[in-house]
């Protein structure tokens, strides 16, 4: 079975047995993935439901935790009815067109779906699978737990650290995955440091959010100001200070200025406000997320909706992995000339 690509970060960094791993699925995230990727296909179930993207984000769930060997696993979901964020800020999220209808069945349909399986679930009123992921961050270092976060999104990469990882999935699937560390991540940031990566997404800012950066700042120039001043407000220090000149031989003339003007500084603050991951969402305890879960369950639960996976389950519900597809066929013994005579079953006796 291949492994993830090879610049991420050595897998032993994250297996190693020193302490326990909670693998966190965005769920919406792999949601999307799975139902543009499989889309021609369409599966369906008995009453014609759509389930492709159910199939699909319970396949990359099982994936991820055969590879990683977690001891536990959480998926988070976008909570549907409310958003505190638009409440906040009406503009947010708001230039997204309206999802299909195959697609929002299934986001409705997944929290059930994954609960019945067994496998813990949180869906947190107001607010979205990224504050998921950093909830259960936080909650797996005061633990002594290790964490990786599954998403496509790049805002988790502002929750890496020593002590979590985010494995970020994009377009070819799991095997073209990449598990980011605190040691690879600068070479998927320009240089930029996890506790730094808010401050870089709210310079160059989030178009998919509807969040405009700063004039004058893509991911260059944004990593190009946080490698001389750390901080956002440094730079702004020296700008009100008459040291404008320190900025601009970072960033050139354009962007200094913009960053200085009030309006750039309302977007800064504004990108920060709505970028910040709640870390203190009320989660499931550690002790309900542990695997493994029952491989019957499982396999009802999904049958039900016409998902048949069978072995790729292995790695959450205890089973053994399943031998590589070249591995060569077991050797049967030899059997005796008297037991080569006698018939086997289903074989017709001749004599």
């Amino acid at each position: 079975m291949p492994g993830f690509p090879r610049d991420a970060t050595n897998l032993s960094e994250v297996s190693a047995p020193a302490a326990p791993l909670l693998l966190v699925v965005d769920g919406n995230s792999m949601l999307h993935r799975a139902y543009h990727a499989a889309a021609t296909g369409k599966l369906l179930d008995a009453y014609g439901r759509p389930v492709w993207a159910l199939k699909g984000l319970v396949t990359s769930v099982a994936r991820a935790a055969a590879r990683l060997r977690p001891q536990a696993v959480l998926v988070g979901f976008d909570c549907a009815e409310q958003s505190a964020r638009r409440a906040a800020d009406h503009l947010y999220k708001a230039q997204r067109a309206e999802k299909p209808a195959e697609l929002r069945e299934q986001i409705e349909a997944a929290p059930a779906l994954i609960r019945e399986t067994a496998l813990a679930v949180a869906v947190p009123p107001a607010y979205e699978a990224d504050d998921v992921l950093a909830s259960s961050a936080v909650l797996a270092r005061a633990n002594g737990w290790r964490c990786v976060l599954m998403t496509s999104d790049r805002d988790a990469f502002a929750l890496v650290d020593e002590h979590t990882s985010v494995l970020r999935v994009r377009n070819g699937g799991l095997d073209e995955s990449v598990l980011v560390t605190a040691a690879s991540l600068p070479r998927h940031t320009n240089g930029v440091q996890g506790w730094q990566y808010r401050d870089y997404a709210a310079l160059r800012g989030d178009p998919s959010d509807n969040l405009p950066g700063v004039r004058g700042f893509g991911p260059a120039t944004a990593a190009r100001l946080l490698m001389t001043f750390p901080r956002i407000e440094e730079a702004w220090e020296a700008i009100d200070s008459g040291r404008d000149a320190d900025v601009v031989a970072v960033v050139g003339g354009r962007a200094a200025h913009h960053l200085g003007t009030a309006e750039g500084r309302a977007a800064v603050a504004r990108n920060r406000r709505l970028m910040r991951m709640r870390t203190d969402l009320e989660l499931p305890a550690l002790d309900a997320m542990r695997l493994p879960v029952r491989l019957q369950l499982m396999r009802e639960v999904l049958a039900r909706r016409g998902i048949r996976l069978g072995p790729s389950l292995w790695a959450l519900t205890g089973g053994d992995p399943p031998p590589p597809p070249d591995a060569p066929a077991p050797r049967q013994p030899a059997r005796s000339a008297a037991e080569r005579r006698r018939p086997q079953a289903g074989q017709l006796a001749l004599f």
